[in-house]
């Protein structure tokens, strides 16, 4: 785990902790290490965070330190070029820091109690473009049964937009060809009938009837998706041929697990479907979540503007 590094002044440049705040950030490591058996990056997280506070400090005990102290000391991050992030991700630190000595009767007050946390801007989605996701659907070899399972996972994701933990507990009961449609049952225990499209119903025609068969041999199963062992996909193998894949293709960024639901969005907005039937289709509950595509789509509809208008 990487951490900012961050000198505040000259004052404060390499200057050592005064052995009063190294004895209690080491005593409420301990007290974290022991009461919530957390992680040694945790822990080593949050040495870091409130030592940024004490070296702030200089010679000034962490016992002493006030509201406009906290507010100043995180000015002075954002300024030094931390990001919002980090910077939230330290008031939370000191929070719980001084939660620990309000306990042990070090300190009457919370100095962190009113301040408030750094505001995040809201990360767009990955997106990838129609033609990285035709090169990523076209990578998995279909003529070997694991090729054609893995084609017709990225085609059913892509012309659904399940989540991909949906996707991997798809059971035979839930996809109907015929109707040409899965049923979910998402978050909140809630349903929802989707519809699969063309060629996301020709692979997995072809799979359920050449491909599976072969992987399963002569084991049962009810996921529609299987190992070569005959049991059931998981969401980190699956993420783990995605990224395989993407390699292969040479399509490169920050994808994540839900770079081909983002792209499936994405892509219905662009070529005009309306929020409110993208938001039943990815089973928001909120449309104020599937707003966050409408502002992917937008930078395609100036893209597009800008190319094509006589005055863009």
């Amino acid at each position: 785990m990487g951490f900012d590094v961050v000198f505040f002044s000259p004052y404060t440049r390499g200057m050592e902790l005064s052995t009063e705040n190294q004895d209690l950030i080491d005593q409420f490591i301990d007290a974290m290490w022991l009461e919530s058996g957390l992680s040694r990056n945790t822990l080593s997280a949050y040495r870091s965070d409130i030592k940024r506070l004490g070296l702030y400090l200089g010679r000034a005990s962490l016992l002493s330190v006030g509201q406009a102290e906290v507010q100043k000391f995180l000015a002075t991050l954002l300024a030094a070029g931390n990001k919002s992030s980090s910077s939230a991700r330290v008031l939370s630190t000191l929070r719980r820091f001084y939660r620990y000595q309000i306990r042990e009767g070090r300190v009457a007050d919370d100095p962190c109690a009113n301040v408030l946390s750094p505001k995040q801007g809201r990360p767009l989605p990955k997106a990838l473009s129609e033609r990285q996701v035709e090169d990523l659907l076209a990578a998995p070899e279909v003529q070997r049964p694991l090729g054609l399972r893995d084609r017709a996972m990225l085609e059913t994701l892509y012309a659904t937009g399940l989540r991909v933990s949906e996707l991997v507990q798809l059971s035979l009961l839930e996809v109907n060809l015929d109707v040409g449609a899965v049923r979910i049952v998402g978050k909140g225990n809630k349903e929802r009938l989707v519809p699969l499209g063309e060629q996301a119903i020709q692979w997995l025609q072809q799979y359920l009837e050449s491909g599976r068969p072969a992987l399963l041999k002569d084991r049962r199963s009810d996921s529609v998706f299987v190992t070569a062992r005959g049991a059931g996909m998981t969401r980190q193998a699956f993420w783990h041929l995605i990224k395989k894949y993407a390699r292969a293709q040479g399509i490169e960024g920050g994808l994540s697990p839900h770079t081909l639901r983002h792209a499936f969005a994405t892509h219905l907005l662009n070529h005009g479907a309306d929020l409110r039937s993208v938001q039943m289709l990815l089973g928001h509950a909120d449309l104020s979540t599937t707003q966050i595509y409408t502002h992917v789509a937008r930078e395609r509809l100036q893209s597009l503007h800008e190319q094509h208008h006589p005055r863009g």
